[in-house]
């Protein structure tokens, strides 16, 4: 799919409107009635997300025209929502906030996240932070950018490793199936929102990371810019994960492929 030049400029600068306009202004300044539950009460939504969701909706569909869109909270009121990414048309994947439950609590660990897929394949995706005003991106075979205010573009690339040993690592383990290793790695971490998890992937806050539940925006721009930073993942069933396919679980990112393996064959071990 040939994408129209300065789609990634033009995404980014929605994503950082959407961020000043719904998200920054109410942050940490919430009233009760901003804040409810959706199918319990750990899963918050906000007015920040349902306002910066609609605007991100509207403003991404007319970049590219016959796109679709796939919105976190379109698709907790209907599932079918769901199905546009098995259709042929590009369709662009929206977390409003990720993180929702830090913004609530006044933790700046919060993030807008958006990643554009056409039939199955992840072509780009964003993750912007709205605190620290910059954004992380990557474009398929194209690598992982860095877009600062003021500054120039970055290419970004995994941080160095600390040791090759599991116990020289940092890790964060969101699966059941693999907490039993939390004792193999030199220290375990919990941030709270998938998007500041992939991005510390990419500079050497985090090394390993496994996740269960595998919500498409969650997962879709985060897993294409830690692929494209020089990371390697895979499910734990070995297929690539893919956004379209309905219940896939176990994602595990690793900094290579050796020590993917290494954390599998200990998982398997244990």
């Amino acid at each position: 799919m040939n994408l129209p030049a300065g789609l990634s400029a033009a995404t980014i600068a929605a994503m950082r409107e959407v961020a000043e306009t719904h998200i920054l202004p109410r942050y940490k300044k919430l009233a009760e009635s901003d804040v409810r539950s959706k199918t319990h009460p750990g899963d918050l939504v906000t007015i920040a997300d349902e306002e910066s969701e609609r605007a991100l909706t509207h403003t991404l569909s007319g970049l590219l025209p016959g796109s679709r869109v796939v919105g976190e909270e379109a698709a907790s009121a209907n599932t079918d929502v769901l199905n546009h990414l098995a259709s042929d048309d590009p369709v662009w994947i929206i977390d409003p906030i990720d993180g929702t439950a830090n913004f609530v609590n006044g933790v700046a660990r919060f993030a807008v996240m958006v990643a554009l897929v056409r039939q199955g394949e992840t072509l780009m995706g964003w993750i912007h932070d709205p605190v620290a005003n910059r954004t992380l991106w990557a474009e398929k075979g194209a690598g992982a950018w860095l877009e600062e205010t003021g500054q120039s573009r970055a290419s970004v690339h995994l941080s160095p490793l600390p040791g090759e040993a599991l116990a020289d690592l940092t890790a964060a383990l969101y699966n059941r199936e693999l907490v039993k290793l939390k004792g193999k790695f030199a220290r375990n971490i919990r941030l709270g929102s998938a998007a500041h998890d992939y991005w510390s992937l990419t500079d050497g806050r985090l090394h390993v990371l496994s996740y269960r539940r595998m919500k498409p925006w969650d997962h879709a721009a985060g897993a294409l810019i830690h692929r494209e930073a020089g990371g390697y993942n895979l499910l734990l069933s070995g297929k690539a994960y893919a956004p379209a396919v309905k219940d896939q679980t176990g994602i595990l990112c690793a900094p290579s492929q050796r020590i993917w393996e290494a954390v599998a064959a200990a998982n398997l071990s244990t």
